[in-house]
């Protein structure tokens, strides 16, 4: 079952890249907080190298003066996850997490099938704004698509 607005966000366990692999859990980076969480299919594809990611870059300001916090999240590992940040020049306050097998993104009901394109399972591209962990706004991309997750609209959405 996809998660939608008024759920609470399931407990997962993500890493991320900070002098070395570091777990953190969704209550670590969802309780007691207002985040923004959008996933992309793959680091380095090219949607979210030239538009997804550096779109949340560009608009940090915006979320920081919401006192909203950022996060990114792909079904590669850490050190992917790393290594595109470095890439992308991703400031420290957006973080970037692995989810290496894709068990978030099941709990979530957000996984597809991409073996056809070599990838195996991955994470639709969508975006969430959740506050103390309860999903207020969820948008999930279509199929190929680019648009309801973008940093601008996730900025209209939480207003």
């Amino acid at each position: 079952m996809t998660i939608k607005t008024g759920d609470k966000i399931p407990l997962a366990t993500l890493n991320t890249l900070k002098d070395g692999v570091q777990a953190v859990t969704t209550d670590e980076l969802f309780k007691g907080r207002k985040v923004v969480l959008f996933s992309v299919p793959g680091a380095f594809t090219p949607t979210c190298s030239a538009k997804h990611l550096p779109g949340y870059v560009e608009n940090m300001d915006a979320f920081k003066a919401k006192g909203v916090d950022v996060a990114c999240m792909s079904v590669n590992d850490a050190f992917v996850m790393g290594a595109w940040g470095k890439d992308q020049n991703v400031p420290a306050d957006l973080t970037m997490l692995a989810d290496g097998n894709g068990a978030f993104a099941e709990s979530l009901g957000l996984k597809f099938d991409a073996s056809a394109f070599g990838m195996g399972d991955r994470a639709k591209r969508f975006a969430l704004y959740a506050e103390d962990g309860v999903v207020k706004v969820l948008h999930v991309e279509a199929p190929g698509e680019f648009k309801v997750s973008s940093a601008e609209a996730m900025l209209e959405a939480i207003g």
